[in-house]
């Protein structure tokens, strides 16, 4: 695991994975009757001499806003392999998802704990770039086995919007 993974949003930088936490942990103190979805992506972008890889973490306030940071990773060659390329952009997911310990994820379980009846829900999502459309079809049952073996739900394309949509736009 990466010692002291360093994020960043457009309005904080150099956050720490306590920092990270402690910011979804407040979003979710705000409205504790919503519905929330916590996701980990990431995309990466080939550029001439290096590869470079974001990973998002996005907490959705269904329907009610969200909070993201991301992660920058740099491999310095061009990653041409789409299975080496798929493959790294699921390892650092999974390897973020690891600071969410079960303690962690219990805690924001119990903020809305209370409120479930009233509709309230938590769910802890990793988002993988690949899809039944396109050339990643076929790494799709060995990268969400992957994931589902940390018991962990994985979501895909078009599904996995903090991979394809939040992650993808800083990547370039």
């Amino acid at each position: 695991m990466i010692e002291n993974p360093s994020f960043y949003n457009q309005s904080e930088h150099h956050m720490t994975m306590e920092d990270v936490r402690n910011q979804i942990r407040t979003f979710v103190q705000q409205d504790p009757a919503a519905s929330y979805r916590l996701s980990i992506g990431t995309d990466s972008h080939v550029h001439r001499v290096y590869t470079r890889f974001i990973t998002a973490i996005h907490i959705h306030r269904i329907g009610k806003g969200a909070w993201g940071c991301l992660r920058n990773h740099t491999v310095r060659r061009p990653v041409q392999s789409l299975r080496e390329k798929i493959s790294t952009e699921t390892w650092l997911s999974q390897e973020i998802a690891f600071y969410f310990t079960p303690d962690y994820l219990e805690e924001l379980a119990c903020i809305i704990q209370p409120f479930e009846e009233k509709g309230a829900s938590f769910t802890f999502e990793i988002h993988l770039d690949i899809g039944h459309k396109g050339i990643t079809r076929h790494l799709i049952t060995e990268m969400t086995q992957r994931t589902r073996q940390m018991g962990i739900e994985v979501k895909i394309k078009p599904d996995a919007y903090a991979a394809s949509s939040y992650a993808n736009r800083y990547t370039k």
